[in-house]
């Protein structure tokens, strides 16, 4: 009998030194199953991201221009919505937008473009663009557009 009862010991802590092992296996299994999840969850964050930030530089690049201009001899300002990249004529003015940008900043917003000025009445041909350059709407003094009829500054960018 004391026999039989050693047996029944030895088997039942077999069985239990099997059923830690097999439960360690089993938590092994999850710890990897996690870091696998932890991987697929660490490269779909940087995909989303990256197309997070993708879609930001289209909000900063804009594909309209408003710019207000002012007729200095009658007072009068009219706005113009202009395409970027676009020929306007405007009374004996040509002018084109080949960029703009707002700043990515809201608490000091800036938008920035670059603006091509041609005088059609000019027909001196050393002197291509009245207005060839960078302009700042919170600036506009930095580049100055010189013209003595028309003034113009830049509104929105968009």
């Amino acid at each position: 009998m004391a026999k039989k009862k050693i047996f029944l010991i030895k088997l039942a802590l077999l069985k239990h030194s099997i059923l830690i092992k097999i439960m360690k296996m089993i938590i092994k299994n999850i710890s990897l199953g996690k870091n696998k999840l932890f991987i697929i969850i660490f490269f779909l964050i940087f995909f989303f991201q990256k197309n997070y930030l993708n879609s930001n530089d289209k909000i900063y690049f804009g594909n309209n221009v408003d710019i207000k201009i002012l007729d200095k001899l009658s007072s009068k300002n009219k706005l113009i919505k202009l395409e970027v990249g676009k020929n306007f004529k405007f009374k004996n003015l040509n002018l084109k937008v080949l960029k703009c940008k707002n700043s990515k900043f809201d608490d000091d917003p800036e938008i920035t473009s670059y603006l091509q000025v041609k005088d059609l009445n000019n027909t001196d041909n050393n002197e291509v663009f009245v207005f060839n350059g960078w302009t700042f709407s919170s600036s506009p003094s930095i580049q100055v557009f010189d013209h003595p009829v028309y003034d113009l500054w830049i509104l929105r960018c968009y």
